[in-house]
């Protein structure tokens, strides 16, 4: 059987927002499917950003400053991506966020590294 375009699955659901559950696999050679209710991956919810900057994190041993190389930004940019990646998988603790200030989430919406939206979120945390 010939392999389709792959997309990423959502993983909340689109009409109340609530985390959607996998209950369907398929094997695209034979056909074959099961049904049932399957654990889902935690990197599985990583927009494709956030997953290149945890490999790159990881492929430079925790080196921050070979992820702001590789990823062409500046330091602060470099931290807070790996501050954001933490906190979307929940291993952010409050040292974490007060490691950032609020200057440095202003700095990076002023340098269009960061999005109004994750700033007020960001913000949010360190109150």
């Amino acid at each position: 059987m010939k392999h389709e375009e792959s997309h990423r699955a959502p993983t909340e659901c689109p009409v109340c927002g609530d985390p959607l559950a996998i209950t369907r696999l398929g094997c695209h050679s034979c056909g074959t499917e099961l049904a049932g209710v399957f654990e889902t991956c935690e990197f599985c919810a990583l927009d494709t950003e956030e997953l290149e900057t945890l490999r790159v994190f990881l492929a430079s041993r925790g080196n921050l400053r070979e992820v702001e190389k590789h990823l062409g930004v500046s330091y602060p940019t470099a931290r807070l991506r790996l501050t954001q990646l933490l906190m979307k998988l929940g291993l952010s603790g409050d040292s974490e966020t007060s490691a950032l200030s609020r200057d440095d989430v202003l700095a990076q919406v002023a340098e269009g590294t960061l999005t109004p939206e994750a700033a007020q979120k960001l913000l949010a945390e360190m109150a």
